[in-house]
């Protein structure tokens, strides 16, 4: 039965049917399959050997995992990478200071030698993918619940160490279909990646969080970057002596420009979907979980900006960790009310519906919805609680640095005759410290420790609440929460070593004893806080039991569907793997009579111009240029085009990916999604899901007439007018 699943499934993901929208789905690139007929339907003049090509170079040798979080696309022979301004924005913000603002100023690096070196930034490129569903299936064959998941990742780290081939080479098996189907991924890491150019924030970032997830849009959201190799070509560590990497493939930059109906891919690393989520999964979403993240989000954003208006300097200290949480702030936002808008949770149990009375003569998926009922009625009354987990009692910068380093001085004096781990923890320590004091300030922290400590009292019911937390509550009690966590704060950051960046240095340096360690107020209550240990203290094994049969029934879930719906075109949920995703440029009708352009231009950005504004001021030279109309060769008809909109399927990690025409050529930077359709990591809104892109003639202006980086400009392969059978440089 097995094999005959495997068999059906991957016929499924090779087939095409017309039940699914083209621009639907985001694609193994290994398994393309017939996808390619479509998309020759479409516009795309290449060859599926183009595409992706295990013997040979393909576009999927000049895309990058960038960092582990984000894409980018490699568009020179010398190893020069775009990708998108807020996905170097902490390679940017950590390099800038108040007498170097590069932040603030942009920057271009007019030679290597003034290519900024960026600690622990690395890019991965995909060697090859493999289909294991048949080794990982016979290695759990006869088990079930947690032996089974623990079989399941003994063979998972069996055949990544197999895979491994060299010290810079990674492997890792990833799950599809709620693991029916298993595929190994192989990389090759480099780990010198040097800032080669940035613009303004306030073109890089343009808009703020008022335009997040809106359009139209002027963001010039991009960054360059450059990856190094040593000798040979190959992946090394930071050294002078370095040289910049010589791809297999890099992408050619068409400044033709776009119009509606012009074919796109979007080719990266999509991070997370969940479009077979049941409705119980989308109800709990809607109503508990994301308005707690929400709550929670606002309060940290709030305090930092109170702190990040006083001065430069701490705005450059907390800008990255602020952009960050505001941005997925947003999306929750976003999402809740997009998912009722569009009523996923009515039309997700009219599937549900439907599979029940398929699988009704099928003993192995009858019952199924029962059964999910029953396992989120016992989630549902602790789904707040333990979203304060993470976003709430965690989010206290210095709990998880307390944990950790607490523990580190303890192992310390159990291990002190151990010179070498001596040495090594102290260094490890060190650079914690230095992390830590980074994002710290005090007037924050302390707000946001006691804000949510606060909450939490008003959120969760009383008799729900952890034993520690209702002592400190009784302990501190000052008549109103606000004021007893208040209370509590002041205390702890009075009597603690563990907060106070400048304490916690001195407390290292003093060797301190394990009960000094244990006794510190703030140790004491970091312990409260360690992920597994409270939610086994607080709610038993209720979210271990969910979590189990959760994914037992998920699995069964997709099993049926892929059964019910065979011959039908199903493509698995985003994981962090490279995918490929095609469709085309297309306006849209977000309500009765207005229709979205597919394209802005800078008369956009000089309408929102708002002198001075944090989201809306502008840089003189763009203002100046733009008065002039000097757009050279990145110009059209007397304009110059900021953005546009495509219906291509992403979500996050597909930032930075590049949007590349039926050419094969670079067009565009993809860095958000559209308001209307924010349901999309859950349901795919074909009529509104549009995913917004910088248009790569506004980033080569930027770069060419403000930046004045011709350097940049001369190491690519422009094109306006070429045939179609050429494509990118091989090495």
């Amino acid at each position: 039965m097995k094999k005959v699943v495997y068999l059906l499934l991957l016929a499924m993901t090779l087939s095409f049917a017309g039940s699914v929208k083209a621009d639907e789905g985001m694609w193994i690139p290994m398994l393309i399959g017939k996808n390619y007929e479509q998309m020759k339907k479409q516009g795309f003049k290449l060859t599926a050997q183009d595409l992706y090509n295990a013997n040979g170079s393909s576009l999927k040798d000049a895309i990058v995992h960038f960092g582990g979080f984000c894409t980018g696309e490699i568009v020179s022979d010398k190893g020069l990478i775009f990708t998108n301004h807020h996905c170097g924005y902490d390679a940017i913000a950590s390099n800038s200071t108040a007498q170097n603002n590069i932040l603030d100023n942009g920057f271009y690096a007019k030679n290597y030698g003034e290519e900024k070196p960026i600690s622990g930034l690395f890019v991965r490129f995909l060697q090859r993918m493999e289909d294991v569903t048949a080794k990982v299936n016979e290695a759990t064959k006869g088990f079930s619940g947690a032996e089974k998941t623990a079989k399941m990742n003994e063979a998972f780290a069996a055949i990544s160490k197999a895979a491994v081939t060299g010290p810079t080479i990674e492997a890792n098996v990833k799950d599809f279909y709620k693991s029916n189907q298993f595929i190994l991924f192989v990389y090759e890491r480099f780990d010198d990646i040097r800032l080669v150019g940035a613009p303004p924030q306030n073109i890089g970032k343009f808009g703020g969080d008022t335009d997040n997830w809106e359009w139209p849009r002027q963001t010039g959201d991009f960054s360059v970057f450059r990856v190094y190799a040593g000798k040979g070509n190959q992946p090394a560590k930071y050294d002078v002596s370095n040289t910049p990497y010589a791809p297999k493939k890099f992408l050619p930059v068409s400044i033709k420009g776009v119009k509606n109906g012009d074919f796109s891919i979007v080719y990266g690393y999509p991070g997370r979907t969940d479009r077979y989520l049941t409705s119980y999964g989308v109800d709990l979403a809607t109503e508990k979980v994301n308005p707690t993240i929400v709550k929670l989000r606002d309060i940290r954003l709030k305090a930092w900006k109170q702190e990040m208006d006083k001065s430069v300097e701490t705005r450059l200290k907390l800008s990255s960790e602020y952009a960050n949480i505001a941005n997925y702030w947003k999306y929750y936002i976003g999402q809740t009310e997009q998912l009722k808008k569009l009523k996923v949770s009515d039309s997700k149990r009219v599937e549900e519906k439907a599979f029940t009375a398929w699988a009704a003569q099928k003993t192995e998926f009858a019952g199924l919805m029962e059964q999910y009922d029953q396992i989120y009625k016992t989630m549902e009354p602790i789904a707040v609680q333990r979203a304060y987990i993470n976003e709430g009692f965690l989010a206290s910068g210095f709990v998880r640095n307390t944990q950790t380093t607490g523990n580190a001085l303890i192992n310390l004096q159990q291990k002190k005759d151990d010179a070498a781990y001596v040495q090594q923890v102290q260094a490890r320590l060190a650079k914690s410290l230095d992390t830590y004091a980074s994002t710290y300030n005090e007037n924050a922290d302390k707000k946001i420790f006691a804000s949510i400590l606060s909450a939490f009292y008003q959120d969760v019911p009383v008799k729900s609440q952890p034993k520690f937390y209702a002592e400190i509550a009784e302990k501190y009690w000052t008549g109103n929460p606000e004021t007893t966590f208040a209370k509590f704060a002041d205390y702890l950051w009075e009597n603690s070593n563990f907060i106070r960046p400048e304490k916690l240095k001195a407390f290292i340096a003093s060797n301190p004893s394990a009960d000094a360690v244990k006794n510190d107020p703030a140790y004491k209550y970091a312990l409260n806080l360690v992920p597994a240990e409270y939610i086994k203290n607080n709610f038993g094994s209720v979210v271990a039991d969910f979590e189990s049969k959760k994914a037992e029934l998920d699995h069964l879930y997709l099993k049926g569907i892929l059964e019910k719906n065979a011959g039908k075109l199903m493509y698995p949920d985003a994981n962090s793997t490279m995918r490929l995703s095609y469709g085309n440029v297309q306006d849209y009708s977000p309500k009765d009579g207005i229709t979205y352009n597919t394209t802005t231009t800078i008369e956009g950005i000089m309408q929102k111009y708002i002198p001075g504004d944090g989201e809306f001021d502008l840089p003189l030279n763009l203002i100046e240029n733009y008065k002039k109309k000097n757009y050279g060769q990145y110009g059209n008809n007397g304009t110059l085009t900021v953005g546009f909109i495509t219906n291509n399927d992403i979500t996050g990690g597909n930032s930075g990916s590049p949007v590349i025409n039926g050419n094969g050529e670079l067009i565009g930077l993809a860095f958000d999604g559209n308001w209307e359709a924010m349901s999309g990591d859950i349901a795919f809104d074909k009529k509104f899901k549009r995913t917004i892109c910088v248009d790569v003639r506004y980033v080569l202006w930027c770069i060419d007439v403000l930046g004045g980086a011709k350097n940049i400009i001369n190491e690519l392969e422009l094109r306006k007018d070429v045939p179609a059978a050429k494509t990118a440089k091989k090495k």
